[in-house]
């Protein structure tokens, strides 16, 4: 799992570009409104979730305990297959999700 920060990113030359993921089935790019969590979760396969307006608090689990992620407007949190994440916003936010096709 990684937290994308696009204003820390730059490049060698101009139109140079950070690869995030490779989807290989059909892939949805949906955008989400909520101010409630979502539920604790994992994705059959990859997800990159940007946050477009608001806050948004990525909790993550692993091996290694419980991290949450403070992600802000233009953030990219990005997950693969097996990851577990839950995505508690604080207050409103907008999101755009990039999954594949029927993914939770």
């Amino acid at each position: 799992m990684q937290k994308i920060v696009p204003r820390e990113f730059s490049a060698s030359r101009a139109w140079d570009a950070l690869d995030i993921e490779r989807f290989a089935s059909p892939a949805t790019v949906r955008l989400h409104w909520t101010d409630k969590p979502y539920r604790w979760h994992v994705n059959d396969g990859p997800e990159v979730f940007v946050v477009l307006d608001g806050q948004v608090d990525m909790h993550t689990r692993s091996d290694k305990g419980t991290v949450v992620h403070a992600l802000g407007v233009g953030d990219i949190f990005h997950a693969q297959a097996g990851d577990e994440h839950v995505a508690h916003p604080v207050g409103m936010a907008r999101v755009l999700v990039i999954e594949n096709e029927g993914s939770v």
